[in-house]
């Protein structure tokens, strides 16, 4: 059975990172004593290390110990022995190019289906979906196809921002993206608002958190949905 939290970032402004998730993943992982950490999106070109030992510091405060992907000899192996596994932030380009790179997405796949509890968080999350369109990042590096886990049916774009009323700004809004994307994609986009997470608990799709997400499909007026409400079904 699929577990699996899907969120739309790792720090709020206000607190440290993953800190607004702890209590959550205390519950969601309480029967994890090791996790698995995918360092490769490297959030503002940190080092595989460097990152590895943020989570950990995070991590040991629910009491798990981590160990990144890249520490393994064989990175394969690595993800089909994890007890859990988590994806964090950074270029969702740069992510999917390694995960091809290396072979692992139809492990990664495999493995998480089969029912090993998985966190994504920010490009880690985006990579939960169909494909990785609707990321926010820039194209810094190329990857060999934009197809990712599939692990829900739909795309989602973490980090969604509302249109600011009082903005100077005149270029296009999250929402004109999406539409963008709809000319020549039919699967539905969640716009997940930081602070709140989706739940993936075999086929129920649920949302979490304090806020609403926006639900965007082809040829249709953007829906607002409440938390707690099924996500079942978007497809």
């Amino acid at each position: 059975m699929k577990k699996i939290i899907i969120a739309s970032t790792s720090t709020l402004h206000d607190g440290d990172y993953l800190d607004y998730l702890l209590p959550e993943l205390k519950t969601f992982f309480k029967q994890v004593k090791t996790l698995t950490f995918i360092p490769f999106a490297r959030p503002s070109g940190i080092s595989h290390e460097d990152y590895t030992a943020k989570v950990q510091l995070a991590f040991s405060k629910i009491g798990i110990e981590v160990k990144g992907l890249h520490e393994f000899e064989d990175p394969l192996l690595g993800l089909q022995e994890a007890e859990a596994i988590f994806t964090g932030g950074g270029n969702t380009f740069l992510l999917v190019k390694q995960l091809y790179d290396h072979g692992l997405m139809p492990t990664l796949i495999e493995t998480v289906k089969s029912g090993t509890p998985y966190l994504g968080t920010s490009a880690g999350s985006n990579i939960c979906g169909l494909t990785m369109e609707t990321t926010n990042d820039m194209p810094i590096i190329y990857p060999p196809s934009f197809q990712t886990l599939g692990l829900v049916p739909f795309n989602i774009n973490p980090h969604y921002l509302d249109p600011d009323p009082d903005s100077k700004h005149m270029g296009e809004t999250r929402e004109t993206r999406i539409h963008e994307f709809h000319q020549f994609n039919s699967q539905p986009v969640i716009g997940l608002r930081e602070g709140s997470w989706i739940e993936v608990l075999g086929d129920c799709i649920t949302l979490r958190g304090q806020l609403t997400a926006r639900i965007f499909r082809k040829n249709q007026i953007p829906k607002e949905i409440e938390t707690a409400s099924s996500l079942s079904n978007l497809n």
